[in-house]
């Protein structure tokens, strides 16, 4: 699968000019609103049922069947080095595995006022609250082994993302700080990057050469180490960070913003299947420069990109490297607002919409993501409950996870989001989660795991089952 469609991406992007190109991929590549909206009783993986946890026994999750899951590390859970699980569990990738004994670096999105959970050697501000935990997981065995924090003193730390040198690169949501402007009751400013090694270690030093804007995920091209960087703003712009020396992001290099020549704004009005050529990347003279959320005339990172002609997106989350690809998506982007997917081919120096929305019926929010080894895509949903009025009546979807084929031209659900407690639950309070996003989804290097957290009221899953059925 994966050699077909390098094969298939190079003849159809020969020759690209710089405007957009008429596609002729048809159903090989884009996923039309009659296509789509199948149930997802039709998923090779067959229709979803309330599954139980091994951990537990509450039926947290709708699953195909066949498949099973264990949780782990509840927010408030004692961790392995004596503190609290913190909560608000978001993006998760495995930085290290050592004869199957896999390393997760897990963030978690906390944001306002509050004390920093790890050591204060690896803590940037101490009145800030978020930060990473280090969870351990045994492949062969599986079960989750230990879990430890590995750094803190952060502000809503998002998607985040590995990089293939075995690091965890966090990514700060927000541009708060000290500034008048902002918020003076912390004392360091907000919305950089930071750096976790699998040591456990996490460098509390910013690195502010990537930019400061309100950072959602990043994935780095192996080739070169340069790292893509989105932003998840209403406004927003997909980036590239080339460090001047390789694996070595603390050595400083540059921020660069996509233009797409022609296409000033990609946010919606997007040919189905659209492939756009000759892309361009223009220089952030000043990537220390925050965007004010107060006032309108702070040029930000943001608008340093736009006045030199940036491509302008609607909400950039997940992004993930695959096969010589960045795939990402524009979370409120499309006619629908509901969603599209894109992929930026870096050899061929392309832009495919690989997949829109039509309606939040299909697919509402995409968040997160990641490429399995078959090479099909899992999408987080970050939507709450759609309410949805069909031909049989009114239908409520909760958050869910979908299965997305680049390659076969469908989209299915794979799981939903079934949390419900009928009491507390280890110090967690009674109630109706089913609402709460789903986060950090990857799959485990073998295949055989997949890695997810719901964020609220947080807690981290690992889903196995008979992936061959379907590209999962």
């Amino acid at each position: 699968m994966k050699s077909n469609r390098r094969n298939f991406m190079t003849s159809a992007a020969a020759g690209i000019s710089s405007a957009a190109i008429a596609s002729t991929l048809g159903n090989f590549n884009y996923v039309s609103a009659a296509q789509v909206t199948k149930s997802d009783t039709q998923s090779p993986y067959g229709p979803l049922k309330p599954t139980k946890d091994l951990t537990t026994g509450l039926p947290l999750l709708k699953l195909p069947a066949g498949f099973s899951y264990l949780t782990y590390g509840w927010t408030g859970q004692l961790m392995s080095d004596g503190r609290k699980t913190p909560g608000a569990h978001d993006g998760t990738g495995i930085i290290a595995n050592k004869d199957g004994i896999l390393t997760l670096c897990r963030n978690h999105e906390l944001g306002g006022l509050g004390n920093s959970f790890a050591d204060s050697l690896n803590t940037y501000d101490g009145k800030a609250p978020g930060g990473t935990t280090h969870v351990l997981f045994d492949s062969g065995e599986g079960k989750f082994v230990s879990s430890h924090a590995s750094l803190s003193g952060t502000v809503r730390n998002c998607a985040g993302g590995v990089t293939p040198w075995g690091t965890w690169l966090t990514c700060e949501e927000t541009v708060t700080g000290p500034e008048a402007t902002s918020d003076p009751r912390y004392p360091s400013t907000h919305g950089w990057i930071f750096e976790v090694p699998a040591n456990g270690q996490g460098d509390p030093r910013p690195l502010k050469a990537m930019g400061r804007f309100v950072h959602e995920a990043i994935a780095v091209d192996p080739e070169t180490s340069y790292v893509y960087e989105t932003e998840d703003r209403g406004t927003s712009g997909l980036y590239r960070f080339r460090p001047n020396t390789r694996e070595k992001l603390h050595d400083g290099g540059t921020l660069e913003m996509l233009r797409v020549p022609g296409h000033p704004d990609l946010s919606k009005n997007v040919k189905p299947g659209a492939v756009y050529g000759d892309l361009e990347w223009v220089k952030i003279d000043d990537p220390e420069l925050p965007h004010s959320p107060r006032t309108d005339n702070s040029l930000g990172v943001y608008m340093q990109g736009r006045k030199k002609g940036g491509t302008n997106f609607n909400r950039l989350e997940g992004i993930w490297y695959y096969d010589g690809s960045m795939f990402f998506d524009s979370t409120s982007g499309g006619n629908a607002k509901a969603g599209q997917i894109w992929e930026l081919n870096i050899a061929e120096n392309t832009l495919r919409l690989v997949f829109e929305s039509p309606s939040k019926q299909v697919l509402n929010m995409p968040d997160n993501l990641a490429v399995s080894a078959r090479g099909g895509l899992i999408v987080c949903e970050d939507c709450g409950v759609t309410t949805i009025q069909t031909p049989e009546g009114l239908k409520r979807y909760f958050p869910r996870l979908h299965a997305l084929s680049p390659e076969k031209s469908e989209i299915h659900v794979f799981a939903e989001n079934n949390a419900i407690l009928e009491k507390s639950y280890d110090g967690i309070k009674a109630g109706d989660y089913r609402s709460s996003e789903w986060t950090g989804a990857h799959f485990s290097p073998d295949g055989q795991w997949l890695f997810a957290n719901i964020q609220t009221p947080g807690f981290t899953v690992a889903i196995t089952g008979p992936w061959g059925k379907g590209y999962l």
